[in-house]
This record gives C-alpha cells, structure tokens and sequence, in this order.
C-alpha cells in the first residue's frame, strides 16, 4: 500500500462515522477486560483472574440489548464451563481422559436450546479451566466463579454506561447510498435500451438488481439492528429508534423500485427474444424518461420525479400513435406501468433524503461515535 493510499484511508475514515462507532465499541472491549483484569488480580486476589476478561469480552456486545440478551447466554456457558471443569477434574484429574470428557460435556450442554449454539465456549472454558490447574477445594470453585462475576459485572456496567451505541449511523447512511445505487441503474438501462440489447446485457442488469436485493437485505438488517440498539438504551435520543417507522416506509420503497427494475428487464427481455420491432420514437422516448428518472432519484430531486411522470404521459401518447403490432401493446403497457411506480415509490425516497444524522460529538477532530 502507497503512502497516498494510507494517507486517503485515513482521510475517508477520520470523517467517517461508522468507522468511529466500530473503534470506540472496540475501545469499550478493551478497557472492560482491563479493568475486570485488574479488579480480580490485584483487587481481589482471585485465583486464575484471566476468566474475568474472558467475561467482560464475551458480554460488551454492539448493542445493550444484545449484551443483555446474547451475553447471559455466553455467560451461562462459561459458567458452565467452570463447572464441568471443577467435575471432570475432581473426578478423573488431568488426563486424555478427563480433556475429552470435558470437551463433550462442554459442547453437548452448550448444543441445548437455552444456549443457542455456545457450546465452543462451554467446551473452550472448561479445557482452559482444566488444564490451568484445577483443585478438590470448594473455594477454589467459588473463587472462579466470583472471577467470571466480576468480568459479567464489568463488561455489563462499561457497555451500559460508557456510550452505550446507537447503530443508527450505520443504518442511515446504508439508506442514503441504496437509492443512489438505484438512480445509477436506472440510467444505466435507459442508456442502454437505445442502443440493440443482447441477452447478456440484460443479464448484466438482471445481477446488477440482484446485488441490489441484496443490499437491499442489508440494509434491513442495518435497521434492525439500529431498532435493537434503542432497547434498554439509557441515552435520550434511544426513544426515536424504538420503532424508526420512517425507516420501514422507505425501505418498502425501495423494495418497490427494485422489484419493478427486475419487472422492466424481463419485460425488455421477452420482447428481445420474440423479435418484434420496436417503434423508435417510443424506445427512445422511454429511454428518456428512465435516464431522467435515474438522475432525479441519484440526486434525491422531487421536482425532476415529476416532470418524468409528465413525460411518461406523453410517452403513452407517442405508443398510441405509433401503431405498434399488437403484441407490442402489452409490451408498452407494462413498461409504462413499471416505471410509473418506480418514480412513485422513489419520490417519497426522495423527500427524505439526506435522512437527518444525528450531531458529531467530536466534529472538531473530523471523528464520530454512534
């Protein structure tokens, strides 16, 4: 990597939000499995204290409703990890034996509905446990077990308190971009349609839209996470996202536009294999009307999405006067009827855009958290 590639690396990323809302989540890990790290060896004097960072970073999630939720869920593992250690150790000692014993126990109870697949952490605390030393003393037990309480507590209290994340950045900006991508492909088509389609043009624009279902996918799951973000989020501005239903209208939006792009190139397709010819003067005017349509809706222009309704209008009236052959009709028909709801739905879209962000803590430094 050059030194102009790492100087604009970080002059994209010292700007970008998300970026700051990942290295400060990073940060909050970090000086949680410190602090549990410090508080057990040299606060408590616990016995094998790497279980209190191995706690604190099994439960600061990336969303406070996460860490209650999906951490009780790591921490009960680990918990039972310890014990199994404790079991397997009293009863065989340290042996092949005991290990593999160990190892099943941990991955058979972590494989139980109730922990959701944590049984690699189950079956990884009770080998560490195990192998670190082990010990018939009761206190031994309680002592590990206070070990794993204090990195529950610490990780709990730093996620909680310490800029607890709202994933709305994230989601936001994921919403601002899907509709340009949107704009950009619709002009590619109309570019496209004037001049002789192929079948591997359109299937060039048939994987385009599929990439865009998927961001569409993405995205929603962006929002989602942002809407989980909110609960039990003790920060003010957590009661919005709650339920962000001007997030869901527009995502539904956009899922109109792009189902109606996948409707307008198997329209085009099917009148390319059945190799009726177009009439000009509609081609070329269709073609207008979804370059312009792509344009206004890249550049979030409402006015632009009503002057193409009014064009389409007299697109209508250039396929009616052209004569077509009457297995064209459907074919006009359907296309007119596809980009009319596109430049519905995307109007909406384009009302909100830029979707509003929040204010940077840090903009004198060009840096954000969420």
């Amino acid at each position: 990597m050059s030194r102009d590639d790492v100087r604009r690396w970080v002059h994209e990323n010292a700007r970008d939000p998300v970026f700051w809302t990942e290295v400060i989540q990073i940060v909050k890990t970090v000086v949680a499995g410190v602090i549990s790290w410090v508080l057990a060896t040299h606060v408590l004097d616990l016995q094998q204290s790497f279980l209190a960072p191995w706690a604190a970073i099994l439960v600061v999630h990336a969303t406070v409703y996460r860490t209650f939720s999906q951490g009780a869920r790591q921490v009960g593992a680990t918990v039972v990890g310890v014990l199994v250690a404790w079991v397997v150790g009293n009863l065989l000692g340290l042996s092949p034996l005991a290990v593999g014993v160990a190892l099943l126990a941990g991955l058979a109870i972590g494989a139980l509905p109730w922990f959701e697949g944590q049984g690699t952490t189950a079956a990884a605390t009770a080998l560490v446990v195990l192998t670190t030393g082990f010990s018939t003393n009761d206190n031994v037990l309680v002592s590990r077990l206070v070990d794993t309480a204090v990195g529950v507590v610490v990780g709990l209290l730093v996620n909680l308190v310490v800029w607890p994340p709202l994933r709305r950045r994230t989601a936001i900006r994921a919403l601002d971009a899907l509709d340009d991508r949107i704009g950009r492909h619709l002009t590619a088509m109309g570019e496209g349609l004037v001049r002789d389609l192929d079948d591997e043009a359109i299937d060039d624009w048939v994987d385009e839209i599929r990439d865009l279902d998927a961001e569409l996918d993405q995205t929603w799951a962006l929002v989602r996470q942002a809407r989980e973000s909110a609960r039990l989020n003790p920060r003010r501005q957590a009661k919005e996202f709650r339920d962000p239903r001007q997030w869901t209208t527009l995502l539904h939006d956009l899922e109109q536009a792009i189902a109606e792009s996948l409707s307008i190139c198997h329209t085009v397709r099917l009148a390319t294999q059945q190799g009726q010819p177009w009439h000009d003067e509609f081609r070329d005017a269709y073609a207008q009307v979804l370059c312009a349509g792509g344009h206004a809706i890249e550049d979030a222009d409402r006015d632009g999405l009503r002057r193409c309704r009014d064009d389409l209008d007299q697109v209508i009236e250039i396929g009616a006067r052209s004569d077509p052959d009457p297995y064209l009709w459907p074919v006009y028909g359907a296309l007119v009827v596809n980009l009319r709801n596109i430049l519905d739905a995307m109007d909406e879209v384009a009302g909100a855009n830029p979707l509003h962000q929040p204010p940077l803590p840090f903009r004198g430094r060009g840096a954000a958290a969420s």
